[in-house]
């Protein structure tokens, strides 16, 4: 057995990849978002879980890409995939159940897992607020539909709140019982991702609890970064932080911490085509000795 050895100086942006990377088990297909989500995904597959199968919203189905996603109709969404078809394809199977696990972000959630990505009120209201944001884009459908949802966001106050300004994208709403009555039968948030501690939900109140915390961070300064009462595990856990081979496959599959970083405000021609070539190698070689490892076993 490999005895895990732990890098000190992983980032945020980095722990939360590994956070939801560990979420995933092999085997199942994940509906997620470019970014973040999209990283641990990609190390998910890249390590415990080489039969997880990913799905993009363009209708990519089960790509092994090359290089680093810059959008979801990017080339590399395609890149070997199993089966491509249309976005709206994809989406009316996930609304039959196929896929298992969402991974989806937002600029809010609240203690129910209800995220939002629409607009930050303020003392305004919807039609004049404070802040616009992006929008749901296919983050309310994954959020309804998906067997569970994985949140990944750093943990601040102004983030976690009783309640969201707006809830793009539904957990379960009121409480127990509320999907249901609004008319999602099936999955709902299973875990909240954070730079300095796991969320999970009580199975019978659906409220969010704390479940573990990071190395260095107490319950305390959990409880200052959220805006409600909330609950904490009769025996919260220590989160095991990420590993050097973890870190290690985050940097290669975004070496100018396009994702993990500031990368993407220095992004030059040049530079991003330099990466693309880097990565057609170094990717195709992960993958070639995933696969001698499957074959051998």
């Amino acid at each position: 057995m490999v005895e895990n050895k732990y890098p000190e100086n992983y980032t945020p942006s980095e722990f939360l990849a590994v956070m939801a990377a560990r979420e995933i088990k092999d085997g199942e297909t994940i509906f997620a978002g470019v970014g973040v989500p999209l990283l641990g995904a990609l190390v998910a597959k890249l390590t415990h879980a080489p039969n997880a199968i990913l799905a993009m919203e363009s209708g990519s189905i089960g790509p092994q890409p090359h290089r680093l996603f810059l959008g979801i109709g990017d080339n590399p969404c395609v890149e070997n995939a199993l089966f491509t078809t249309s976005l709206w394809r994809l989406f009316c199977d996930q609304q039959k159940g196929y896929f298992d696990v969402g991974m989806v972000g937002g600029a809010q959630v609240d203690k129910y897992g209800n995220l939002n990505s629409t607009a930050i009120f303020g003392a305004g209201d919807y039609f004049k607020p404070a802040s616009r944001l992006p929008g749901s884009g296919g983050a309310n459908d994954i959020a309804s539909s998906a067997g569970r949802t994985i949140i990944t966001m750093p943990l601040q106050k102004r983030r976690f709140l009783e309640r969201v300004d707006y809830i793009t994208s539904p957990g379960y709403i009121d409480g127990d019982g509320s999907r249901e009555k609004h008319g999602l039968l099936r999955g709902g948030p299973e875990a909240i991702i954070t730079n300095k501690a796991i969320f999970r939900f009580d199975r019978v109140t659906k409220e969010a609890y704390l479940d573990s915390v990071s190395p260095g961070v107490t319950i305390e300064d959990v409880k200052k970064e959220v805006s409600w009462d909330l609950k904490v595990a009769e025996n919260v856990k220590d989160t095991e932080p990420p590993t050097e081979e973890q870190v290690r496959l985050i940097r290669l599959l975004d070496p100018n911490q396009i994702y993990t970083g500031s990368g993407l405000n220095h992004l030059t021609f040049d530079c991003y085509i330099k990466m693309l070539e880097d990565s057609l190698v170094s990717l195709q070689g992960l993958y070639e000795k995933q696969e001698e490892e499957i074959m051998n076993e």
